[in-house]
């Protein structure tokens, strides 16, 4: 098969690569038909994600079809149409029990495209299947399903739940790439009375106002007073992190009010400064996390229910052989007003293996 293999930090390739196999009595192997681009791709590309080896292949969200299960898969068969969660479970350690899938203990996680071979390839294995792959409703489309697979749970779940956004809550969301426009479309579930949108870039500001931001302001003409105006000096209720920046997460805590919350859901690769000489009076809740992948299935009931805005997030379609380029036009989104890339290609046939060798 074809697959986007990581070659060390700046390098990589769309080559061949050996054909996946079942490993364990829970896998299954997917003819993958969409994938996307994670920023966390771009982490790895540059050598942030040290665990990830050379000669991984990459990537964590998929759409695709079910062509091979083990022995102890029951809740998918062959010929089904699965989306393939970012996230792997084991089903069985506390972490699972608890549905704090992210955290897994017995195996799973996050490990698609990071410890074993991912999703941006003509197949792959995937490990405990049935918690791990979901049905797709039959009117779902790939390019749209497959922002299922991380963006929208991880906008939901790390940001909007975890800042227990609610109803009246003025909500800012700072960066609004794919996974601060998703904290925005479910932050409007809660019914807040308003959200405002920070970022650096125009066409980003004007999408997050077609996904339900009310208000928004450019990052770098101190957007906390645009929060205090609105406010009456008070800040905002919940702050959603989605850059992953030092200078962003400092702006989130000069943006809250007191006994605000801020749910931090960028990845960062440097340290950034917690300023607790200002911050320890003012009753704030600070969370992070990974995301779990709980909410998958209803989200999948509200992408068929026609109620998440994906389509306003898939800037550019590309087949598989054009993988590099969909690499180097989501790199340059501020130059490409990339947002979202969804990549779908033809598939040649799966070389079967026994389950011996």
């Amino acid at each position: 098969m074809k697959a986007l293999v990581f070659q060390g930090p700046g390098l990589f390739s769309w080559q061949d690569a050996p054909d996946p196999g079942i490993e364990d009595a829970t896998d299954a192997i997917v003819r993958v038909d969409t994938v996307t681009i994670c920023g966390t791709d771009l982490h790895i590309l540059k050598g942030e994600v040290p665990d990830v080896r050379p000669g991984t292949v990459l990537g964590h969200e998929a759409v695709g079809e079910v062509v091979e299960t083990a022995d102890e898969v029951r809740g998918v068969r062959p010929g089904d149409r699965v989306l393939v969660s970012c996230i792997s479970a084991c089903g069985h350690c506390r972490f699972c029990r608890e549905r704090a899938y992210g955290q897994c203990r017995g195996g799973g996680g996050w490990i698609l495209g990071r410890s074993i071979h991912g999703t941006q390839a003509e197949y792959v294995r995937v490990p405990f299947a049935d918690l791990s792959t979901h049905p797709l409703p039959a009117a779902a489309e790939a390019q749209y399903a497959v922002l299922l697979a991380d963006v929208f749970p991880t906008a939901y779940e790390v940001g909007v739940l975890n800042g227990r956004v609610a109803p009246g809550d003025t909500v800012a969301v700072v960066g609004v790439g794919p996974i601060g426009l998703a904290a925005i479309a479910t932050a409007e579930f809660f019914s807040p009375g308003r959200i405002i949108a920070v970022d650096l870039a125009t066409s980003r500001l004007d999408a997050a106002k077609q996904v339900g931001a009310d208000a928004v302001a450019d990052a770098t003409e101190e957007p906390e007073r645009l929060i205090a105006d609105l406010t009456g000096g008070l800040g905002a209720d919940v702050v959603i992190e989605a850059v992953g920046t030092p200078r962003s997460f400092e702006i989130c805590t000069r943006m809250v009010r007191p006994g605000g919350r801020i749910a931090n859901v960028g990845v960062h690769a440097r340290p950034a400064t917690l300023h607790l000489e200002e911050l320890w009076k003012k009753n704030i809740t600070i969370t992070t996390g990974l995301v779990d992948t709980y909410s998958t299935p209803t989200l999948l009931s509200m992408l068929a229910a026609g109620r998440l805005p994906t389509s306003s997030l898939i800037t550019h379609l590309f087949e598989f052989d054009q993988m590099e380029e969909a690499y180097d036009v989501f790199a340059r989104s501020a130059d490409t007003g990339a947002l979202k890339v969804a990549i779908g290609g033809h598939h040649p046939p799966l070389v079967t293996r026994d389950r011996g060798t």
